[in-house]
Order: C-alpha cells, then sequence, then structure tokens
C-alpha cells in the first residue's frame, strides 16, 4: 500500500537561521525524519466506518466514511434550512457548494479538513476548501458564508467576521483555504494514492501490518492468562506466575480480593526466565451454573517438581473468588526437568477440557529411545482430552469415547494427540460470525528447539512431529526418515532469526474491527515480534505478515498507544471476541512490570452502535482499584496559552461600502444581517427591499433544529461534546483526564486570522463563543502545517545547531 505523507511547516524561528543556501539541504535532509503518514480520522477522533445503511444525503460516504445515517440526516435537515434562504436559480448555483461543505463530515479524512488530529488544537468551524474551488465558490456564493456558519454560534458573532472577509477574495479563501493540496476538498476524493485501500489494514512501506494498542491493565508480575467467564458480565481474569488470579470488571477497575490465590503451594522464583510457576487457569463452559474453575501449575511433592491440574469451586458467598478448600486434584505428572511445563489449559465446543503438556525439558527430548513426545505410554509431550463433568462422586475425570488412542495397547487414553515440544498458548477458533466457517479449529503455538517455532493446527490423533522434525526441518534424522512417523506438517514456521520462542495467538472474531476478522495474531516471547497469518482459503495455505506498530498519525486517537514491552507471554480474547496480548518489560515472577494490552485496528471500525455491549451487573464484595494506564502518550497535555477575548465591532453607515462586483442574483436576500436592526448596514435599494422580505418571511421561518448542533469542542483537559437536545446550550463532556481547568479552547474558525472562544460555566453549562481580534492572537506554530500535526523536536534545532558550529 502506497503512504502519503503530510509536509511539515518549518518553525518560525528557522527563518532567521544563518547560510540559507545551505540550509535548504540540511533541512530537507531532517525533515524526513519527521514526516508522518496521514491517516483516515473522523471529527470524535476515532477511525472511519462503513454505514450500515446507506446514507440519503452525503451519498457519496455510503460505502466508507464517518457518518451513520442518523448524522446524515441532521447534516440534510441543515441543508434545507440553509437553502429556505434561496429560489430556484441559487438553489441550483449555490446548492451544490453548501451540500458539499456540509458532507465532508462525513469525509473519511474529516479529521484533516477540519484540523482536528490532535484534540488539544481548535478544530476548523468549516472544512478546508482547495484554492480553485475556493475562488469559484467566492465569485458565485460569497454570501452564503454567514448561513454556513450562524448555527455555530450566535449570529452577532459572525456578523462582524462575514461582512469584513466576504467581499475581499483574499481573505475568504485564506479563512476557508486549507494548504494541503493533497487533503483539501475537492482534492482529496481525487487523490489516487489516498483512496485506493481506504480503509483496509494499513501497511508500512515493507508490508507490515499498522495496528494500535490500547492499555487496559498494569503493574502485574507476569501475567501469563486472561479468560473470561461467558457470563454476560465481560468480566475477565487475569493470572499471574506468582500464583494469584484477579478480576477485573467491564470499566477496566479490579477487585481488590484476588480470585484465586494459589502463592503458598505454586513453585516459582524470581530468578528471570522460570518456566514453572502458575501457568493456566479455565473456567467451565457453563460457568453460571456447573460454577468450577480449572488450574494449572507447578508444584514440588516431597522435592520432586510435578505439573498439577486441578479443580476449584467457586465460593458460596462471593461470586468474584472461588473457595480455596474446595481444590480436588484431577491429574498430576511428573516433570523430569524444570523447564519446557507446557501450560495450556481450555475447554473445546465439544465440552471436553484439553490439557498441553511438554515434553519434560532438556535438550532433544532426550527421555528413552525415541523420546517422550513420541512414546504414548507417557502423558509428556502430549495433548490430552478429558471429560470432566459429573465427576462429583466419582474419579475426577473420565474418558470422552472418541479418544483416539482409548483401545490402543500401552497408550493412554487421555492423548488427543502427540509429537509435541512445548506447545504455549492454544486458542479455539469462534468461527466467522456469518458464515461459521472454521469454528472449533485449534491453534497452538510450539516452541522450537535450536532453529525454528512453528504454528499448528491440532486435529484429534495428530502426530506433530518432535522430536523427528523441528518445524518443516529433520531434527533427529533417523527419526525423521522413518516411513511409519505420518506426522502433520505445521501451518508456518519461523527461524530463530525472527523470534526464539513463539507464543500462539488467537482468530480474531470480535466486532469492533472487520478488517481483522479471520487474521491470526501470535507473537515471539524473545524478539517481541508480533505476526499475523491469514488463510487463503482456496489453496488451505496461509500467508504471513509481520504486525508493526502504527507510526505518527496513524495511532493518534484517544487512549492508544503505539509501544509495548517486549517479553509476550500470552494471547487472550474477551467475552466479545476482541484481542488482547500480555506482555513484561522484566520476565521474573516477582516484578510488577507486567501490562495487558488491547490490540486495536486504526484503519476501520465497526459502524456506531453495533457493537454495544451492556454488561450484566457484578455483586462486588471489597473494594474496587481504579484503573489508570501508565503509557497514554497519544494526545499531547502540554498546556496551551489563550488570549483574554474581546469583541470586534463593524462601523455602522449608510452609505455604499462594497467595492466589490456584486454577486450574481440568485438568492432571495442577498445576505442576511446579523447584527441588530438598530445597527444593520444598508447598501443598496434593491438590498433594502429584499431585507424587508427577508424581515416579513423570519417568522413564518422554521427555527433550525438543535439537533444540527452536535459539534465538538477540544479542550487540554476534557473533550466537550454538545448534546443534540431541546436547548442548544446543553453539553455533555465526556473526560478524557482529570480536569484541571473549566476554559476549554474553542474552534478556530479556519483562516489564520481569526480564532474563537468557548468558555464553559461549570454551573450553568452553557456555552459563550466571543471573536478575537487578529493583533491579539497568540503566537503559535500550526500543529497541521500541510496535514501533519507533528512538531519538529528538540533534536531538530541540536542538529541545526551543530551544523551552524560545524560550519564556522
Amino acid at each position: 500500500m502506497t503512504l502519503q505523507t503530510c509536509t511539515l511547516v518549518p518553525h518560525d524561528t528557522l527563518q532567521h537561521a544563518y547560510f540559507p543556501h545551505l540550509l535548504l539541504p540540511v533541512l530537507l535532509l531532517l525533515l524526513q525524519a519527521w514526516r508522518g503518514s496521514c491517516h483516515p480520522q473522523c471529527l470524535d477522533y476515532k477511525p472511519p466506518f462503513g454505514p450500515r445503511q446507506p446514507l440519503v444525503f452525503c451519498k457519496e460516504y455510503s460505502k466508507f466514511g464517518c457518518c451513520d445515517l442518523e448524522k446524515d440526516g441532521e447534516i440534510s435537515v441543515k441543508f434545507y434550512t440553509i437553502m429556505e434562504n434561496f429560489d430556484h436559480s441559487g438553489f441550483v448555483t449555490c446548492g451544490r457548494f453548501i451540500r458539499s461543505i456540509l458532507c465532508q463530515e462525513c469525509s473519511p479524512y474529516a479529521a484533516h479538513l477540519y484540523d482536528a488530529e490532535d484534540a488539544n488544537t481548535p478544530m476548523r468551524m468549516l472544512p478546508g476548501l482547495c484554492g480553485d474551488y475556493c475562488v469559484d465558490y467566492w465569485l458565485q456564493c460569497r454570501y452564503t458564508l454567514s448561513l454556513l456558519l450562524e448555527d455555530l454560534g450566535s449570529p452577532q458573532q459572525f456578523a462582524n467576521l462575514t461582512a469584513t472577509i466576504e467581499d475581499d477574495q483574499r481573505k475568504f479563501c485564506n479563512y476557508l483555504e486549507l494548504k494541503d493540496k493533497q487533503y483539501c476538498y475537492p482534492n482529496v476524493l481525487s487523490n489516487t494514492d489516498l483512496n485506493a485501500n481506504l480503509g483496509l489494514v494499513r501497511e508500512d512501506p515493507k508490508g507490515c501490518l499498522e495496528l494500535c494498542l490500547q492499555e487496559v491493565a498494569n503493574g502485574l508480575r507476569n501475567p501469563v492468562a486472561m479468560i473470561h467467564a461467558d457470563d454476560g458480565s465481560h468480566r475477565f481474569f487475569v493470572a499471574e506466575q506468582l500464583g494469584y488470579v484477579w478480576v477485573y470488571l467491564a470499566n477496566g477497575s479490579r477487585i481488590d480480593r484476588p480470585f484465586l490465590n494459589l502463592t503458598q503451594a505454586v513453585l516459582t522464583s524470581p530468578w528471570a526466565g522460570d518456566e514453572r510457576g502458575f501457568l493456566c487457569i479455565a473456567l467451565h463452559p457453563r460457568f453460571t451454573t456447573v460454577r468450577k474453575a480449572y488450574v494449572y501449575y507447578s508444584v514440588s511433592v516431597k522435592k520432586e517438581e510435578r505439573i498439577r491440574i486441578s479443580e476449584f469451586t467457586l465460593s458460596v458467598y462471593d461470586d468474584n473468588q472461588l473457595d480455596h478448600s474446595s481444590e480436588r486434584t484431577i491429574l498430576e505428572v511428573v516433570e523430569p526437568a524444570s523447564n519446557h511445563n507446557g501450560g495450556q489449559l481450555l475447554f473445546g465446543h465439544d465440552g471436553y477440557l484439553y490439557i498441553f503438556i511438554g515434553d519434560g525439558g532438556r535438550a532433544g527430548d532426550p527421555f528413552g529411545k525415541f523420546g517422550n513426545s513420541q512414546n504414548k505410554s507417557t502423558l509428556l509431550g502430549k495433548a490430552l482430552r478429558i471429560d470432566v463433568d459429573n465427576n462429583d462422586d466419582g474419579a475426577p475425570y473420565s474418558i470422552p469415547s472418541d479418544n483416539p488412542f482409548l483401545r490402543e495397547k500401552e497408550s493412554r487414553p487421555e492423548i488427543y494427540a502427540y509429537g509435541v515440544r512445548n506447545m504455549w498458548r492454544c486458542s479455539i477458533d469462534r468461527g466467522d460470525s456469518a458464515t461459521g466457517q472454521g469454528r472449533g479449529r485449534m491453534f497452538c503455538g510450539d516452541v522450537g528447539q535450536n532453529k525454528y517455532e512453528e504454528v499448528d493446527l491440532i486435529v484429534k490423533g495428530g502426530n506433530y512431529g518432535w522430536r523427528a522434525k523441528e518445524g518443516f526441518s529433520c531434527y533427529d534424522r533417523k527419526l525423521c526418515q522413518n516411513s511409519s512417523l505420518d506426522d502433520i506438517l505445521p501451518i508456518f514456521a519461523y527461524p530463530h532469526k525472527l523470534g526464539k520462542s513463539v507464543t500462539g495467538g488467537y482468530i480474531y472474531r470480535g466486532c469492533q474491527m472487520p478488517n481483522l476478522n479471520g487474521i491470526y495474531i501470535f507473537g515471539d516471547f524473545m524478539s517481541g515480534r508480533l505476526m499475523s497469518l491469514k488463510e487463503n482459503h482456496t489453496t488451505g495455505e496461509w500467508h504471513y505478515n509481520e504486525v508493526c506498530m502504527g507510526r505518527d498519525q496513524t495511532c493518534r486517537f484517544p487512549k492508544l498507544i503505539n509501544s509495548y514491552y517486549k517479553y509476550i507471554i500470552s494471547f487472550a480474547e474477551d467475552e466479545s471476541g476482541e484481542l488482547y496480548f500480555l506482555a513484561t518489560g522484566a520476565p521474573s515472577a516477582t516484578a510488577r512490570a507486567g501490562v495487558v494490552y488491547k490490540i486495536v485496528d486504526p484503519s476501520r471500525r465497526a459502524p456506531p452502535g453495533k457493537c454495544n455491549i451492556k454488561p450484566s451487573p457484578v455483586k462486588i464484595k471489597g473494594k474496587l482499584i481504579h484503573f489508570h494506564p501508565k503509557e497514554e502518550f497519544v494526545i499531547n497535555k502540554r498546556p496551551t496559552t489563550t488570549p483574554v477575548p474581546t469583541t470586534a465591532t463593524r462601523k455602522t453607515t449608510t452609505t455604499t461600502t462594497r467595492k466589490m462586483t456584486p454577486p450574481p442574483p440568485t438568492r432571495k436576500t442577498t445576505r442576511r444581517t446579523m447584527l441588530p436592526p438598530t445597527t444593520a448596514t444598508t447598501t443598496t435599494t434593491t438590498r433594502t427591499t429584499r431585507q424587508t422580505l427577508q424581515t416579513t418571511r423570519k417568522t413564518a421561518r422554521k427555527t433550525p433544529s438543535p439537533t444540527i448542533k452536535a459539534t465538538t469542542i477540544k479542550t487540554t483537559a476534557r473533550t466537550t461534546t454538545i448534546k443534540p437536545s431541546t436547548s442548544p446550550t446543553t453539553v455533555q463532556t465526556t473526560m478524557a483526564t482529570t480536569p484541571a481547568t473549566t476554559t476549554a479552547t474553542g474552534r478556530r474558525t479556519g483562516g489564520p486570522d481569526y480564532r474563537t472562544r468557548s468558555t464553559i460555566n461549570p454551573t450553568t453549562m452553557s456555552t459563550v463563543r466571543t471573536n478575537i481580534k487578529p493583533s491579539s492572537r497568540p503566537a503559535r506554530t500550526s500543529t497541521r502545517g500541510q496535514g501533519n500535526s507533528v512538531r519538529p523536536g528538540p533534536l531538530f534545532f541540536c542538529a541545526l545547531h551543530l551544523l551552524y558550529i560545524l560550519i564556522w
């Protein structure tokens, strides 16, 4: 995919640099580091979407954009309210301009058109136009500007503004023009590179998928697993290697009491890389009725290391805590060494419990003639399947009747598949939500020996080759050449130059990110590499793409970040199917460096309302610990200075003040006077007559619907959204950070000479807008430049200073 770059306006101070003949080449080199890729973004600081129903008014954005049918209707109402001021010829001439300008709020590049990429900088009142288009608009319909602005503030506010610039083409287009010729309207529609792969997962020049992250939990000690109860509560359970399991609610807060505390029994150590410990937890698929949980952990019994699979029952008194006295050992397996402990528990769609156990440790599976993995008389190096239902009065588990080696002599009946080395993290595919395709498939990452890591698709009775094979290559040549091996090859294997310890992931089947549907996302513990596989349904082959963090503008959405801790321990999905991974900055069971990240595609989202969830209530005993992200650096929180607002007044005159050629007679009233009648300006006899007609129809004219007045006011400490209601002064605030002030920077009116300011009264929450004189506008380097909101950093100016020293 071809990436577009947004040019950066040099800082004002660079205009006074020495040696201009040398400065230009140096600037061209230095600016390459700051050129950022622009990205589709809506005015709510979120990715665009495909509307659930086709738009009726702004039809050009029906396939992909920033408006749903409801918003499209609001824009339509506003358009026809404005067009009530026109006769037929005026409607034909100016209607196309008014409609195009209003519909840019639906453009997938709306944030760029309105200069709204950064929530800390004021937004334009109207979308940015291209120069030629603006000139055409001025020549034919210049006096419609006041109608476009009148519902964004008091009529008096914009009377002075529009009267000043409507008669001056330079000022008019200086106000409306967007200097970035790629992203101004209408060029943004015809730019092939911007629209070729619009809405698809974004790729960098090397083909790496650019995704973003949201931090959802932190301060964890080697978080090894995250699961959900599938009970409508949308809470999730995070297990630490040390032996704690914590409950997190849908709002991100954590219950202070652990769901389970096995720290006294779990065998682990603070050594970095110790593979022993609490490794996994699984809840019964009918958890609301069966109320049982199963855990997988390392334990020492008489100085002998073992793997223990235990069953716990939910507490009678607390739905967020297991009864610690109810532990029942389901299975124990002796570990010959302290590594290759496996560590996966999960329930399949068949209701059976699957257990994945490592080959016993050490290098090359040296146990016995063929190793543990190829020996079906041992449970080491196997995927097991058991039935834990109806076990209260008898054996802890039974064997499913269709287990593949149930009737084979000298084979353990629990075995479902064999020939695995040390499978770390497996998952069950939910299947495509529409077709069900892929449902029930089991994916596992199998950690390799010294050359290859692999991803396997687990099937009943399958032999996955170890120790005969490592990935696609032979490891033990004698075993590898044995014609009876009949092993199943991995769907993907990668060499150790990409990573040395695979962490299995999930097929994405969530709702919020349609582009990722069907993509298997996994990672590597040692290299920290995120990777993806996508199946070709025709050939059955899986195609690899690396996943990288979005750069520059790509992740500039609220709460999103583009970095993570290196050691990827595990992957998870929540009750809705959204995808997460668990990582740490220090791979020790005692280091509080673990974080849970949610994976987000910034190129496209589901349409509003489609993925809403309503978590069922959860009874809480104890206290809630609210979540505070540590890595929230997308929105620049530096304070901005704003001048004291002053009012620009317009002189009253009774003579003709317009020197420009009158506009074509396409409007019934040339321009509505926004000042009170006592200060209204009379220009010509024709104008006076038309003004009288305008006055007589004011009472009959329908007041603009308050639902049109949904707009966004951006602040340094909060984002304030005027909520559609019966009162235009009612506002709804969405907290972005802890509020530190009640003064908000208002929306910029579009040109470099005008800015408005909004002051939020904390008592009445009414919004007051005031014009600011151009002379009082604070000096500020545009954060947009020509489409980019990235400012040159200190390194930029250090480089210039160094250049200056070298030259002298």
